[in-house]
């Protein structure tokens, strides 16, 4: 019998939990368990839930609740924690680390192994995958992220069919999705598009530096056809002379957002119309009300094949989700060495999806599940913008 020591680290998804249980429900038929509070800190400062009845009973009835019920945040995790945390989970008798995280968690770990290896412990370490803006290397997608599309592509929809409603008021909808570097969410936001009033009329991504030049014709363009223009921008897009909009400094991390802000004020000056940022905010991944199935689905056997793998001793490495099939739908759980998918880096925008919007919309589409409503035309009439 292992005992084994699991936690998660990072932005949580709707759907981080699910990994946790599907885990947690396989591991503790033959491993003891311990939970690490609060990601990395808790590793860090060595605070630790015990394993009884009532905590895998909770963990159970938290598999579709968003949010990382064990505690996660994000924390600057130095040379020096990482050797206290190893020197801690030695003293525990932990025989196997296993984190639900991200670039940063992927990292970590394999930090943590070099330095078990230096201390001569023989720590086993799994990665399991968990991102909303889809910028883990080494994997087809990783869970939590085709909820998140699934929200911005809703949301986009629905504000946009929102907006035309208001347009003798309010004229421009400028919304900001995440994505500091990728703009995998900002691009999803077009997904359920079937009409061209239908918005999303502009979309921004990191990848692509923003011209206000191209910016001002997709607007103006959409209000004389229309009368009204939904702008989507992820918040890592940088105007083309210029940088990215830092709110503050936290733990020395950047954090992004208001850059929808200052492309309304743009074209509210430019247009001379009523236009309104919008943050979508915490809700991309955090909505419990409009997750994937197969996202759900996905996260609970991500869990359950780690947990098998920590059965069969793998170590240093990631459960990778590999697609099968781009017309039906199929994928199964490798594994990925943590070094490839931290050398890998940020997984942005492929050039083909760019370039290729509908291409990219064939992948996402089965990430997404099935049951998305369908709307009908918006009634027509004569669209006339005046500056």
């Amino acid at each position: 019998m292992k005992k084994v020591a699991v936690g998660q680290a990072g932005g949580p998804t709707a759907v981080i939990n699910a990994t946790l249980a599907g885990f947690v429900k396989e591991v503790e038929r033959d491993h003891s368990l311990l939970f690490i509070k609060n990601g990395y800190e808790g590793l860090a400062k060595g605070s630790y839930y015990e394993c009884d009845k009532e905590m895998l009973k909770s963990i159970s009835l938290h598999r579709d609740v968003p949010g990382a019920c064990l505690g996660s945040g994000r924390f600057p995790l130095t040379d020096d924690h990482i050797e206290s945390g190893v020197r801690r989970l030695k003293k525990e008798g932990v025989d196997a680390l296993v984190f639900i995280g991200g670039n940063g968690t992927m990292e970590a770990l394999k930090k943590i192994d070099r330095e078990a290896k230096k201390q001569q412990y023989p720590l086993q370490v799994l990665g399991l995958p968990k991102t909303v803006d889809n910028d883990l290397g080494e994997t087809d997608h990783a869970p939590g992220f085709g909820s998140s599309a699934r929200y911005v592509a809703q949301a986009t929809r629905d504000m946009s069919r929102d907006l035309a409603s208001m347009k003798n008021f309010e004229k421009v909808r400028v919304l900001e999705t995440m994505g500091r570097n990728a703009g995998w969410l900002a691009a999803a936001s077009g997904l359920l598009q079937q009409y061209d009033e239908e918005g999303p009329h502009v979309i921004a991504i990191p990848e692509r530096p923003l011209k206000k030049e191209t910016l001002l014709e997709g607007v103006t363009n959409a209000l004389s056809r229309y009368g009204h223009a939904t702008v989507v921008v992820s918040e890592g897009v940088t105007w083309s002379e210029g940088s990215q909009v830092q709110r503050e400094i936290v733990d020395g991390r950047p954090v992004l957002g208001g850059i929808s802000n200052e492309i309304a004020a743009f074209l509210k000056k430019e247009c001379n119309v009523m236009t309104r940022a919008e943050l979508l905010g915490m809700n991309q991944r955090s909505f419990s009300a409009v997750v994937s199935d197969i996202d759900r689905e996905e996260a609970y056997t991500v869990g359950r094949v780690g947990a098998e793998w920590i059965r069969d001793g793998l170590s240093n490495v990631m459960v990778s989700i590999t697609r099968h099939s781009h017309h039906r739908y199929t994928a199964r759980m490798i594994p990925v060495q943590l070094e490839d998918v931290v050398k890998a880096g940020e997984r942005v925008m492929p050039e083909q999806f760019i370039q290729n919007r509908k291409l990219y919309y064939e992948w996402l589409k089965p990430l997404i599940g099935e049951d998305v409503s369908i709307y009908p035309p918006p009634l027509k009439g004569d669209e006339v913008y005046v500056e």
